[in-house]
């Protein structure tokens, strides 16, 4: 039985997402090959639940997804600041911040309770994206996520890349989300993979 690194995920609307991409197109200039995202195999997302989940869990999962995207309707959030932090490797990740409404953080909550009974978080790093080329670091915020980033402690944001930039930014901005998406997560916890999509569908 095969075991994965799995994020779930809201995946922004595709002017958001081309942002983002130019952001890390910048920050590749001085950081190269750390973070490369595009709209194929590494997606600008926000991450609401990272875990480890039993490949025969993914029909269960993907029943709860879809219950979860029914009860809630496209979310419209703001892009609220560009940040650097330091990553316990001593490297600075830049990334975007949004503004944490009470959908948004209703919508984390839900997840972390219905999904998150499926998940571990104990894992290796044969179970991610290539594990090949992963930086042990990733496991790191997976094992930690529930403890480090759930509930109060939720701090809705995209990660951009390495590195960090001077460019200046008219915030707030807007931003739509209308896909929950459970996502393969490869190095430093790009999602590389969709492994189930629903629509944010509640009319």
């Amino acid at each position: 039985m095969e075991k994965f690194a799995v994020d779930v995920v809201l995946l922004p609307f595709e002017e958001i997402m081309d942002e983002a991409i130019k952001i890390n197109k910048e920050l590749l200039k001085k950081n190269p090959n750390k973070i490369v995202l595009n709209k194929e195999n590494c997606l600008p997302h926000i991450s609401i639940l990272m875990g480890y989940l039993d490949e025969d869990d993914l029909p269960n999962v993907e029943k709860e997804l879809q219950n979860i995207a029914k009860q809630f309707s496209s979310l419209n959030l703001k892009l609220i600041k560009l940040y650097a932090d330091i990553i316990p490797t001593g490297e600075k990740v830049s990334c975007l911040g949004i503004e944490k409404t009470k959908y948004l953080q209703a919508i984390h909550e839900i997840v972390v309770k219905n999904i998150g009974t499926y998940l571990t978080h104990e894992g290796t790093i044969e179970m991610l994206y290539n594990p090949a080329e992963v930086d042990k670091v990733t496991l790191f915020w997976i094992n930690n996520y529930v403890k480090d980033s759930s509930f109060e402690k939720f701090f809705p944001h995209i990660t951009v890349g390495f590195g960090e930039t001077n460019k200046k930014f008219n915030f707030p901005i807007s931003l739509t989300v209308s896909k929950l998406a459970l996502c393969h997560l490869g190095n430093y916890c790009t999602c590389r993979k969709i492994l189930l999509l629903s629509e944010l569908s509640k009319s």
